[in-house]
């Protein structure tokens, strides 16, 4: 807890009228600028573990208080959290025991016990190819923090392969393929594949296209309640 000084040791920390210097100081990440103890100039607040007196206050927007508990004879104080309440510290800001935050757009967290457990805000999933978009492609979108899947045309995927692909052969290809497989479905439109080199640069590649065994069986009407 904070030891209140006598008001004859105040008179003396605290000139009156105060002296300042006019430009005030450049305070590290996550330490405002506060009044110091007399009321008279800024200064940068102190932050958890730092040492602070009557002058060197702490920084009470985040709950830390001058604590003299574990100092002797009232020296020594260090900023602690009121009540010995624990905290976590991340990017220089200081949380409280159960709060939420987001230090990034990506990420949600919570303080818990002095550390901190994050848990993702983006999707991290997978889409594979479909027959209505075959070659699917995660992109970052402008102004939007999360990335999101976009389909690619066939064009601009041989355009940005061309690289890698080999060039058309001088000869006929031989063309070779698997059978289709079975419907992915039993009833309705699914989808079934085949291995073919049936393209432009006669590779081996998996092709897909939409099926349907039967009809899927309409659904029962629902009886009134």
């Amino acid at each position: 807890s904070v030891t209140a000084l006598p008001p004859q040791v105040c008179a003396q920390l605290c000139r009156r009228p105060c002296y300042c210097p006019w430009v005030p100081p450049r305070c590290p990440r996550g330490s405002p600028l506060v009044l110091d103890g007399c009321g008279c100039c800024k200064i940068c607040a102190r932050r958890l573990g730092e040492p602070c007196d009557f002058l060197h206050v702490c920084d009470q927007s985040q709950g830390l208080v001058c604590d003299y508990s574990m100092a002797p004879a009232g020296t020594g104080a260090t900023c602690n959290f009121e009540d010995n309440e624990e905290g976590c510290e991340v990017n220089g800001r200081v949380y409280r025991d159960g709060e939420v935050f987001q230090p990034s757009c990506k990420l949600q967290c919570r303080c818990l016990d002095g550390g901190f457990t994050c848990i993702p805000l983006c999707q991290e999933d997978v889409r594979l190819p479909t027959p209505d978009c075959p070659y699917p492609r995660r992109v970052e979108v402008p102004g939007k923090c999360c990335p999101e899947w976009i389909c690619e045309a066939r064009d601009q995927h041989l355009l940005r392969d061309a690289g890698a692909a080999s060039p058309p052969l001088p000869y006929p290809c031989q063309e070779w393929s698997t059978e289709w497989s079975a419907c992915s479905v039993t009833c309705g439109v699914g989808f079934s594949a085949r291995v073919s080199n049936q393209n432009r640069y006669c590779r081996l590649e998996t092709q897909r296209r939409l099926c349907m065994a039967r009809p899927c069986p309409a659904l029962p009407a629902a009886s009134p309640a």
